[in-house]
C-alpha cells in the first residue's frame, strides 16, 4: 500500500467518523438545551448545511477531475 493510497483511505474513514461526530454532537446540543422537535430541526438544517456543502465541494471537485 502506498502513501497515497493510505492517505486517501484515512481521509475517507476519519472525515465520515468526523461527520457522524458532529451529527451526534449537534442531536446532544439540541436535547441538553431542550430545543423540542423543530429546535433540533432547525439546528441540523443549520448546522448540517456547512457539512453539505463541504462534502457536495468535494463531491465537485472529484467529479469535475475526472472529466
Amino acid at each position: 500500500m502506498t502513501e497515497e493510497q493510505f492517505t486517501n483511505i484515512s481521509m475517507v474513514i476519519f472525515l465520515g467518523g468526523l461527520i457522524l461526530f458532529m451529527g451526534f454532537i449537534i442531536w446532544d446540543l439540541g436535547k441538553k438545551s431542550k430545543a423540542g422537535k423543530f429546535g433540533t430541526f432547525v439546528l441540523f438544517l443549520a448546522l448540517g448545511t456547512g457539512v453539505a456543502g463541504f462534502v457536495f465541494k468535494n463531491a465537485l471537485v472529484e467529479f469535475l477531475l475526472m472529466r
